[in-house]
């Protein structure tokens, strides 16, 4: 604690935190699972939960680490220290390897969404880490394990959601890994832009050997994001799947799709990303090519759009067969342009989904390993995170940047 003022996670010598992050009031949306991803409204944790009060076997004391964060919203990173709270009888430690950059990130790197109060922040919900330290209650993990951390890292754990594992839609507010009020320490989280975290065993996954850790760490947002509503809609082996945006998320859902056995078109604005698309077993088609867009209406068993911002997104409801659907995992603003009169005689629907409970995301992440779905990388280093930020926005990136935590 700094000698100067009552701020616990104040570090003498430093600039005190805004007082607005540590009480910020829930307003606005969040970290979309993907574009909301990974979908998720981080600002909005729930009521407090009680401290965990356990004796953890080792690194008691609260610890202050380097993270790569954004004092405002536009601002560039830069590094800063961050406090983690010492492991408890519930938790585990990671040094992170590898953290994602999601669509989502970005969103609230620019202070979208109107959020405030969020400031200094550091965003990351797609973390790849190795053990260092365990509570004693831990039996999921040892000291030397991996292990990845998605865009949830607390809840509840009572309400009916939280009993059915569906932990991101607890009834009493799920805690985000970042911009989330924070049960346990107070204030708000802090995401994977950073060198190590602490977190309950139960809101981590094992990740199997199978899996190259760096294309791993997409899987904990973006793969579990499109893979939630494929096994809710019960996607099977030969139905038409329909991919619109083939981004970080999308071409997740593409891969995903395809290793079902769905026949799987994907829809980009992206000539460029034609060759890859057809690389991963799916038709590519253009969306502003109107005949084909004509040609294929009336055709798809489900379809999952991954756009993270507004789009005509009826021009996609006529593309579906009856009684078919369509899931936003992308757009978590206002959805304008729906024609009731179209979705009502084609019996055609819109829903949305939000990552997935952590059942569901230990499952995905096997399920990837078992058939060697993996996602698409580029490897940066934390000081070229401003200009990878750049290149999403710019649709430069094939199709996911992570964060090598390790090459400082």
């Amino acid at each position: 604690m700094c000698n100067k003022c009552d701020d616990k996670h104040h570090i003498a010598g430093t600039a005190p935190a805004d007082p607005a992050r540590r009480n910020v009031m829930r307003q606005g949306a969040g970290l979309a699972i993907g574009a909301a991803g990974g979908s998720l409204l981080a600002g909005l944790g729930g009521a407090a939960g009680a401290a965990q009060s356990s004796t953890p076997r080792s690194s008691m004391a609260e610890e202050t680490v380097e993270a790569f964060g954004f004092r405002e919203a536009g601002a560039p990173a830069r590094s800063m220290q961050i406090q983690r709270r010492a492991v408890q009888a519930d938790d585990i430690k990671l040094d992170i390897l590898y953290a994602g950059i999601c669509h989502s990130d970005i969103h609230y790197i620019n202070g979208d969404w109107n959020v405030s109060g969020v400031y200094p922040l550091v965003p990351g919900h797609e973390i790849i880490g190795r053990v260092t330290a365990v509570g004693a209650n831990v039996t999921r993990f040892k000291v030397g394990d991996v292990a990845g951390v998605g865009c949830m890292v607390n809840s509840c754990g009572t309400c009916e959601n939280c009993l059915a594992d569906r932990e991101q839609n607890c009834l009493n507010g799920t805690t985000f890994t970042y911009a989330s009020e924070d049960r346990i320490s107070g204030g708000l989280t802090d995401g994977g832009y950073s060198r190590k975290i602490v977190v309950r065993e139960h809101f981590a996954v094992n990740v199997p050997q199978q899996l190259d850790l760096a294309r791993a760490a997409p899987i904990m947002c973006a793969g579990i994001t499109t893979f939630s509503p494929m096994q809710h809609w019960k996607l099977e082996q030969g139905q038409r799947v329909g991919v619109v945006g083939v981004g970080g998320l999308g071409h997740m859902a593409v891969k995903l799709a395809v290793a079902r056995g769905a026949d799987v078109t994907a829809f980009t604005t992206t000539p460029g990303k034609v060759p890859q698309i057809e690389a991963m077993g799916a038709t590519p088609v253009l969306w502003d090519d109107q005949q084909a867009m004509q040609n294929l209406g009336n055709s798809f068993d489900l379809m999952i759009s991954t756009v993270p911002y507004p789009f005509d997104i009826q021009q996609f409801m006529n593309l579906l067969k009856l009684d078919a659907t369509l899931v936003n995992v992308g757009q978590l603003g206002q959805i304008d342009g729906l024609n009731g009169m179209m979705m009502g005689f084609g019996r055609k629907s819109l829903a949305g989904s939000m990552i997935g409970g952590m059942a569901e995301t230990q499952e995905v992440v096997n399920y990837c390993a078992e058939h060697n779905v993996q996602p698409d990388v580029e490897l940066i280093r934390p000081d070229q995170i401003n200009e990878a930020i750049s290149r999403v926005v710019d649709k430069d990136v094939k199709f996911r940047f992570v964060i090598d935590m390790q090459n400082a």
